[in-house]
């Protein structure tokens, strides 16, 4: 089984990832950890880097990386429409992510990704919240 997850440094974002490590350790799965951004610099390398140290203390192999899109209008829609994308060239199993709230501002700013994700995706999906 191929499991993504798709961080974005918050809060939930670290819940999902530590949901996947052990949803990956359970099932034998291979986990990968991604972050799409617009370019890569100091900000997304933190990202990254607090990725693998979530790995690392969950003692899973994962391969972590940054994915550069066009993500500057609608932001969390067209990552949302990213990790579909990707999740369906790749042929991951199983796609796992956060979701910050349901609040207006939370929709207006993240929801849309986990929306787009879960409207779209031809493969299993996980939110935590």
């Amino acid at each position: 089984m191929n499991v993504l997850v798709a961080v974005d440094g918050s809060d939930c974002s670290r819940r999902a990832l530590e949901f996947a490590c052990g949803f990956a350790k359970r099932f034998d799965a291979t986990l990968d950890v991604v972050h799409f951004s617009d370019a890569e610099t100091e900000a997304t390398d933190a990202i990254l880097e607090w990725a693998r140290e979530v790995v690392e203390a969950a003692d899973v192999e994962a391969k972590t990386e940054v994915l550069i899109e066009d993500v500057r209008i609608r932001p969390a829609r067209r990552a949302g429409e990213a990790i579909v994308e990707l999740a369906t060239a790749e042929n991951y199993d199983h796609v796992v992510m956060g979701h910050h709230g349901d609040g207006m501002i939370d929709e207006l700013m993240f929801g849309s990704a986990t929306r787009a994700v879960l409207k779209d995706a031809s493969v299993g999906v996980t939110v935590v919240p």
